[in-house]
């Protein structure tokens, strides 16, 4: 996506001022970002902005930090700053990825990595609760809204409880395929979330550095007592920010709550 042209930002500094100059900058970046710039636009350069202001390097760096900082705009190292994307709430519910995306106005589609049968082993086994060897399915998918990755998700379900699934096309929506085509539905699940950082093995799959920060949510998701789903997904943490809704114990919600909101 083409950048902005230095000379469209409007306003200057006010060398009489008491604010400092690299905090008049930011609010114009801000300004600038927010009101003329797209998502994803990149910003003029350091040097571009240094000349155009008649300021110090230094004054511009310290500008722009502060509006990274803010998540205003986010710095690829060795590409440049672009304005952020807005990040989406990652509401955690037992739906499906293409029902989430769809219910936001985006387009969901997904990149099928690895569909296979494989053994139960190691940490694996402990998770599902199953002796060494059983045989489970592994479905491992990038996905995308609007051509953009969002997550990197690898499923695991027993092999016993979806026959034939391996050996047909990979599902495109994995929760339908199981309620459509097994009458089953995930009626409850457990999560547990972390902070993690891209690795050389899936930075590249969601176009992020090495070391960016992600968003790990391990879940275990059963029908009755049964595990059917353990999952493991890397949200990336420039698109998505964590909303919980919080109750006290004993009451009920207001009438106005809606649990469903974006």
């Amino acid at each position: 996506m083409p950048g902005s042209r230095v000379d469209s930002i409007a306003g200057r500094l006010d060398p009489a001022s008491a604010v400092a100059k690299h905090q008049q900058l930011a609010a114009i970046l801000r300004e600038h970002a927010t009101a003329v710039c797209r998502p994803g636009q990149a910003i003029p350069s350091e040097r571009e902005l240094t000349l155009f202001f008649g300021v110090a390097r230094m004054t511009v760096r310290q500008a722009i930090d502060a509006l990274v900082e803010e998540g205003v705009l986010e710095r690829i190292i060795g590409v440049g700053t672009f304005v952020a994307r807005p990040k989406m709430d990652l509401q955690v519910k037992l739906t499906s990825y293409s029902e989430e995306m769809q219910r936001r106005g985006m387009v969901p589609a997904s990149r099928v990595l690895r569909f296979e049968e494989i053994p139960a082993a190691g940490a694996l086994a402990r998770e599902m609760e199953l002796t060494e060897g059983t045989p489970v399915i592994r479905l491992r998918r990038l996905l995308l809204a609007d051509g953009a990755p969002m997550s990197l998700d690898e499923n695991y379900l027993p092999a016993d409880k979806v026959p034939g699934l391996i050996d047909e096309p990979p599902p495109t929506s994995l929760y339908n395929t199981l309620n459509e085509r097994y009458g089953l539905v995930l009626e409850w699940g457990e999560d547990q979330i972390e902070a993690t950082a891209a690795t050389s093995s899936n930075a590249p799959h969601l176009g992020v550095e090495l070391g960016a920060p992600l968003l790990k949510i391990q879940r275990h998701a059963y029908v009755r007592r049964e595990l059917l789903d353990y999952s493991v997904s890397l949200y990336r943490a420039d698109r998505y920010k964590l909303w919980v809704p919080l109750q006290r114990p004993g009451t009920r919600p207001p009438r106005y709550y809606d649990s469903t909101r974006d």
